[in-house]
């Protein structure tokens, strides 16, 4: 195997890729770095993103199962009143360069809860954390003045929808943390407190 680094392309990537539960598409882009670098610090070695021989031999090429410590709460950042579809957020996250929609899951407003990226495969969701975590979001989080001004725009169903989602990926990953966006990043995302989920 060649040594990978950010930026490699091709069947190796994709081995690699397959490896760490991601997205298979045969580039070493930022997302497949972070993994690689979560899986080195794991493995007790140099988390310098490289995937060079040492790397190369502690990796379980048969491995595809991920490690969920955190379920992280997001929102669209979308006026509030306004639906927007699981296929239009994913077409969003596909023009900002993401090979999918970013998101595990996506909660409309009348409650009804979309799968987007399969759990097993890494999201695109929370720099530095999609490794380890489920990206859940809402549809909403902004005033409708279209501002862009945060604002808890969940409706009753949506609140209701999150809550059970949450409590049932927490019986599916014992142990899972779960936190707000606005922990990791420099945002106001989800537009409400934890203590408020």
């Amino acid at each position: 195997m060649q040594t990978l680094r950010l930026g490699s392309r091709g069947q190796d990537v994709r081995i690699l890729q397959q490896a760490l539960a991601l997205h298979v598409d045969g580039i070493f882009g930022p997302v497949t770095e972070e993994a690689v670098k979560f899986f080195q610090t794991r493995k007790s070695l140099v988390a310098d993103g490289i995937v060079g021989p040492n790397t190369w031999a502690v990796l379980d090429i048969g491995q595809s199962r991920r490690t969920i410590s955190k379920i992280i709460l997001h929102c669209t950042a979308t006026p509030e009143g306004r639906d927007f579809s699981v296929e239009q957020v994913r077409q969003w996250h596909l023009a900002r360069g993401f090979s999918d929609i970013g998101y595990h899951y996506l909660v409309g407003r009348d409650g009804t809860i979309y799968a987007g990226r399969p759990e097993s495969v890494v999201g695109a969701h929370c720099t530095g954390q999609n490794t380890c975590s489920i990206g859940v979001s809402y549809v909403g989080g902004e005033e409708a003045d279209g501002s862009h001004r945060p604002k808890d725009t969940r409706t009753h169903a949506q609140k209701k929808a999150l809550r059970e989602l949450v409590a049932s990926l927490q019986k599916k990953y014992p142990g899972a943390t779960v936190h707000c966006h606005n922990e990791f990043a420099n945002k106001a995302c989800p537009s409400f407190k934890l203590c408020d989920l």
